[in-house]
């Protein structure tokens, strides 16, 4: 095995792993940024936050509830074939609202943010898709771990260039259209690599329920919903705590710290060795998670609450690249991408509920009650994949 302090670099140096990741991470970019700017759009248009609201929602209504059956056409019919139109499709849905005159009516752009989303190209399964075939077994674990703190680190640059700096210095509808631009590049760029091009599903699932017929897909679609929750939860009773000690502005760089700490937890995971037992490690990430989530509960003020962040943020990749791994070995035959944006819907819905719920709870009780409901999903996360261990394991040793 190369020396850690090789490692990263030797991966990125194994033919094509390179350029597919850089393509897939640069047309995942806009994701990370399409709901407020879609927000600060219907503002533009004369709405309210409530209008706002509800086209965001449509887009991520559209996206969860569509974005396995997508995933489902790329199993079958191979990643350009899908991936491209899809894009296309997405593409010209955002250029359309970012060009609608301020008579539309709202039920038209919530049809084309729900359009969007639908079309919205699964690049992150697609991609996971594509490790098996690229890295060696022994290097897989650092690969998702490695993929998973870029993503975390689009979550940080994508709003901060695309909302910070297009929309704000200039308007949210160029910051759409930039959205739209980058997208159809980075889906094309990631869609015309060799690695995608040579790309087959190992076979066609024949029955109707597809992914979900695999029972260690469900414990693991359980288990993502309640972490997606979490996620919720702690964006929006984090927003409020910002807000309840005098300074809004202190939500973003709180909520960068959180996505900084997963970002060193990803790179630390990615150096070291591959687990004897992922099943095992996945519970104790998320036991993990759940105990830092407790500190970010009772933090009771901005900085302590940071420091919790932090800490509780360093669980989050480690413990979804260890999942992310694990699926590829898991999946039933031709199903690989399905089952990745079937996790991808899973986390979307958890966050709607956690959001929804921790609202109530900061509205009704505090901000640490909304945080302490985070806490408590991932602690109840942990217990479903605990519960699934076993079959988990026994999977897993014969993959």
């Amino acid at each position: 095995m190369a020396p850690e302090t090789a490692t990263l670099r030797s991966l990125l140096e194994i033919p094509d792993v390179g350029r597919t990741m850089a393509a897939s991470l640069a047309g995942r970019l806009p994701y990370t940024a399409i709901e407020l700017l879609l927000i600060l759009r219907v503002r533009e248009l004369g709405g309210g936050y409530a209008e706002g609201g509800a086209v965001a929602a449509g887009f991520a209504l559209g996206l969860a509830g569509v974005s396995p059956l997508v995933g489902r056409l790329v199993d079958r019919r191979g990643q350009a074939a899908v991936l491209l139109p899809a894009a296309a499709i997405c593409a010209t849905a955002l250029v359309l609202i970012a060009l609608i005159p301020d008579s539309t009516p709202l039920a038209v752009i919530v049809g084309l943010a729900a359009l969007a989303g639908m079309a919205h190209p699964p690049l992150g399964g697609a991609t996971r898709a594509l490790w098996p075939d690229l890295v060696p077994s022994e290097r897989r674990h650092a690969i998702y771990a490695l993929e998973a703190a870029g993503v975390e680190l689009t979550f940080v640059v994508g709003p901060l260039i695309l909302v910070g700096v297009v929309a704000a210095l200039t308007s949210p509808s160029l910051g759409l259209l930039v959205c739209a631009a980058l997208l159809v590049s980075g889906t094309t760029a990631f869609a015309t690599m060799p690695s995608s091009r040579r790309w087959r599903p190992a076979g066609v699932a024949r029955t109707l329920a597809g992914a979900l017929a695999n029972p260690s897909l469900l414990v693991m679609l359980g288990t993502v919903a309640c972490i997606g929750a979490s996620f919720g939860a702690i964006e929006i009773a984090t927003t409020a705590h910002a807000d309840e000690h005098g300074s809004a502005a202190l939500v973003g760089p709180l909520l960068a710290t959180w996505a900084l700490g997963s970002l060193i937890g990803g790179l630390l995971l990615a150096r070291g060795r591959p687990p004897a037992d992922p099943a095992r490690r996945l519970v104790l990430l998320l036991g993990a998670t759940a105990a830092a989530d407790a500190l970010v509960a009772a933090a009771p003020g901005p900085l302590l609450l940071g420091a919790a962040l932090l800490a509780a943020g360093a669980c989050i990749a480690p413990a979804f690249a260890t999942l992310y791994a694990m699926v590829a070995d898991l999946a039933s035959e031709g199903t690989l991408t399905e089952s990745y944006t079937w996790l991808m819907t899973g986390i979307a819905l958890g966050v709607a509920v956690g959001s929804a719920g921790g609202g109530a709870l900061v509205d009704a009780v505090s901000t640490h009650a909304a945080l302490g409901m985070a806490a408590g999903m991932v602690a109840v996360a942990t217990l479903i994949a605990a519960s699934g261990l076993g079959r988990l394991r026994r999977e897993v040793a014969a993959a």
